[in-house]
């Protein structure tokens, strides 16, 4: 707020209160609480119609001595009034205020940067209102994202470019296993749960009783709950079901092992 909306602001209490209005009886002492009232809040919105925020209707509120607040009583108006009615507000504001996408280059984090806190600090102090995208959706498309959200990482589709994948295969031999698989028409390996370890879907084997460590091969019991969502029996051999079942229980290949500095001579 600027010295006009001040005035404007210890006008409108000076009606609801007289200890205002006698302290703007005096040119001088009222130039000095202008100029205090001022630079407390210099970073508080007079109005916000949009988010319905006005702060002669806080000073009214602390003279409504609501909640058994009988701070009125005792004393007038002060700026830590309005900053306390401001407050709650300014965090609603930033709570469903959700950030654009930066105009500046992202190679460029300090422009970037610059630019992202400078619109949330516009959005704290009122200069814009803030951007809604979530409430802009309708519930059909909250429902859409909701389904494609929950979707991320369980189905068969990649999320990862094939190029990377394939740069990362050697540090992932797991993981570019069961890929060559699913590529060969086969079925994930870990495609079901685990009934040994209680390994969710996707996630790999593990060993030990309190210790829980992840082990490179699957456990048999999930080769069969695998081949077994495939089909019964009479839909498919036998013999391709222990081809399947030997395919996906070969571990994959061990990384290769590099020679270990060591100090302080030679082991015999």
């Amino acid at each position: 707020m600027i010295d006009s909306h001040i005035a404007a602001l210890l006008a409108f209490a000076g009606r609801l209160d007289s200890r205002v209005r006698r302290t703007l009886a005096d040119p001088q002492q009222s130039a000095r609480t202008i100029a205090d009232w001022t630079d407390a809040l210099a970073d508080v919105p007079a109005t916000l119609p949009d988010t319905g925020w006005d702060a002669s209707q806080a000073v009214r509120r602390y003279y409504e001595q609501r909640g058994a607040d009988r701070s009125a009583q005792y004393r007038p108006v002060e700026p830590h009034d309005v900053l306390a009615a401001w407050a709650p507000h300014r965090a609603e504001l930033m709570n469903r205020h959700t950030d654009p996408v930066p105009s500046a280059d992202p190679d460029d984090p300090a422009a970037w940067r610059e630019e992202l806190l400078g619109t949330r600090a516009a959005v704290a102090t009122g200069h814009t209102p803030p951007a809604q995208y979530r409430a802009e959706i309708n519930p059909a498309g909250q429902e859409r994202l909701a389904a494609l959200v929950a979707g991320v990482g369980t189905g068969p589709r990649r999320y990862m470019p094939e190029h990377v994948a394939r740069e990362l295969a050697p540090f992932r031999p797991a993981q570019a296993q069961r890929d060559a698989l699913v590529a060969e028409g086969l079925p994930d390996p870990l495609g079901a749960k685990c009934p040994h370890c209680r390994a969710e879907i996707g996630k790999r084997c593990r060993s030990g009783y309190r210790r829980h460590r992840e082990i490179s091969g699957v456990h048999p019991s999930r080769i069969e709950a695998v081949v077994a969502q495939l089909g019964t029996q009479d839909e498919r051999d036998e013999a391709e079901q222990v081809r399947l079942a030997r395919l996906m229980c070969q571990p994959p290949a061990p990384r290769a092992s590099r020679a270990r500095h060591t100090t302080g001579g030679q082991h015999r």
